[in-house]
């Protein structure tokens, strides 16, 4: 018996996260509510003398078996006593999810509904029988009258055969068509929204570039002729679409084109192998979806699906920001050619004759597709000076530009009174561009007032506006000095960490290049796929490295910083050796 109980074994944690016994309801008391009863086994007294009696038959040793024997033999009801009382809380806790299921489904309530739905179901269908008896029951008891009513009026029989017979011609020849018309309220539905999955998104993005394809070599062999990628393609359809739009045939061609394009279609349907492209399609190798994924393999899956999404959505917001900022007169210089060049087709339009307003537009368009455009790819000064279209494109903003300049503009007016007087004192050889107080300033104030640095101290070129990371200090134990948001910058000789939160400059962070013993990248939490967004540096001031983490633009981060110290680092040895 002890054997079988001992196979027991609880599918939970432990006896201790579980209720009391006695806290229990009423329900399991019933099963299990007396404790087991523990028998000690008796010793008679002939045993008590001889285990204390050493010269006697039992021993010392014997006797201390026979109480680990006794003392196992407990532990093991007692054990046993335990499985039970979980057993009893595991019997209880599933009868209040069934019973919480039971009320959520509200299974009486959708019997009587259904019982509902029967009896009315019944209820049509006796209706129905009704009206086709009564139907049936009609035509006989009509007949005497009609007969009475021929014997009387010859014309009005006719009248009335004839009405019913046109009625029910008309019904059969147009009841369909009429019925199509009938208005009824619209449905709506609502689509179920499918839960995220790292295969499910994989697969609508291959899907979306495989359904985009066609469009993308359309528009690379049309960039192909415009480049004369191929000499003689590009001379022939030039040579055809001139002539077609001076001979007015340039409608005509477009649709043959379209014809012709559908035809090869068809053939490549029924298993032709036409290829036909300008550029020369480079076949891309399709690797096959794993079944099973570690949670890294997914996770990094699913970034790097969602950083294309992120850079396909980013350039469809950039296109439709524009197209709406120059209807909206954000730049009105720009809106304002647009204006008048509408103006202009506009009334030629209304005084020249279609003819030549399409004989005109087809040929300015040919040479520019052709010509105009191949020597502008080929001379970026020359379309940067002369490329109207280009020049309003590139010059048209974006929402997050509008929102950069008029930020820009409002940090701006609080230091123009400083940069004034700081323009009066600057040396005569330096320029405004060059203003080290205006033009590398931070959020709170110039930079080397803030870094209480010279006024020599400036950020490099290449972090005008900083990093955002947070610092990591680990030789600090409060939480508050443990992580810091902030910008990191870069001088020629300093390390510098301005904190984003507002008070006192102690908790900036300046350190010299020279005394850094360390740089090198650092991953902050392991668990993440890839190398990591941090930066480690250690000083002989500090007894842990300090990390840059949380870094967005970490690798030209680190290739600015290992640069710098490097070039200090060699100008420190070449003093010293000199």
């Amino acid at each position: 018996m002890l054997r079988r109980l001992d196979k027991i074994r609880f599918r939970g944690h432990k006896r201790d996260d579980f209720l009391d016994l006695a806290e229990s309801p009423n329900a399991s008391d019933t099963e299990c509510g007396d404790e087991v009863p523990l028998k000690t086994p008796r010793t008679s007294p002939r045993d008590g003398e001889e285990l204390r009696d050493p010269a006697g038959p039992g021993t010392l040793i014997m006797a201390a078996g026979v109480q680990d024997f006794n003392r196992t033999e407990f532990d093991r009801l007692s054990e046993i006593k335990g499985h039970l009382e979980i057993a009893l809380l595991e019997k209880h806790f599933l009868q209040e999810e069934l019973r919480k299921l039971r009320e959520e489904t509200n299974s009486e309530m959708l019997r009587q509904e259904l019982d509902r739905e029967r009896q009315r179901r019944m209820e049509l269908e006796q209706k129905v029988q009704e009206v086709l008896k009564a139907r049936t029951e009609e035509p006989p008891a009509q007949q005497p009258v009609r007969g009475q009513a021929q014997v009387n009026n010859g014309a009005d029989r006719r009248g009335q055969g004839l009405c019913p017979r046109v009625q029910k011609w008309f019904c059969e020849r147009f009841g369909e068509y009429v019925e199509d018309f009938r208005f009824q309220p619209e449905e709506s539905t609502v689509e179920a929204d499918e839960p995220l999955s790292a295969r499910r998104l994989t697969e609508n993005m291959r899907r979306l570039k495989r359904g985009a394809r066609p469009v993308t070599s359309f528009v690379k062999n049309l960039s192909a002729l415009s480049d004369w990628y191929s000499v003689y393609t590009s001379a022939i359809a030039f040579t055809v679409y001139m002539n077609a739009v001076w001979h007015g045939w340039a409608i005509p061609m477009f649709l043959f084109l379209a014809i012709l394009r559908l035809s090869l279609n068809y053939l490549i349907a029924r298993g032709w192998r036409i290829q036909w492209s300008i550029v020369p399609e480079v076949s891309e190798v399709v690797e096959p979806p794993k079944e099973d994924l570690t949670v890294s393999e997914k996770f990094q899956l699913v970034l790097d699906v969602a950083q294309k999404a992120q850079n396909l959505f980013g350039k469809m917001a950039d296109i439709l920001e524009k197209i709406k900022n120059l209807f909206m007169w954000v730049q009105p210089e720009i809106t304002q050619k647009l204006y008048v060049a509408l103006w202009a087709a506009f009334l030629a339009s209304c005084f020249f004759p279609y003819r030549l307003v399409g004989l005109a537009v087809g040929l300015y368009a040919g040479v520019k597709f052709f010509l105009i455009d191949f020597i502008f790819k080929r001379c970026p000064r020359l379309r940067a000076k002369y490329d109207t279209p280009y020049i309003i494109w590139k010059s048209l903003p974006t929402d997050p530009q509008l929102k950069e300049r008029s930020s820009a503009a409002v940090s701006r007016r609080p230091q123009t009174a400083a940069s004034r007087t700081y323009a009066s004192s600057a040396p005569a050889g330096l320029s405004r561009d060059e203003d080290p107080g205006r033009v590398h300033g931070t959020r709170k104030g110039n930079f080397h007032e803030i870094f209480n640095l010279t006024e020599t101290e400036r950020p490099l070129a290449v972090c005008e506006n900083g990093w955002r990371c947070c610092l990591i200090n680990r030789d600090r134990k409060m939480p508050t000095d443990y992580i810091r948001n902030g910008v990191l910058y870069v001088t020629e000789n300093y390390l510098c960490f301005e904190s984003s939160k507002s008070g006192s400059s102690k908790r900036n962070k300046v350190i010299k290049l020279v005394d850094i013993t360390d740089i090198q990248k650092y991953k902050v939490l392991s668990v993440l796929p890839g190398s990591g967004m941090g930066i480690a540096v250690s000083t002989p001031s500090t007894q842990k490295p300090l990390v840059f983490g949380a870094m967005v633009h970490r690798d030209e981060a680190f290739e600015t910083i290992f640069s710098q110290y490097m070039k200090i680092t060699a100008a420190a040895a070449a003093g010293s050796d000199s």
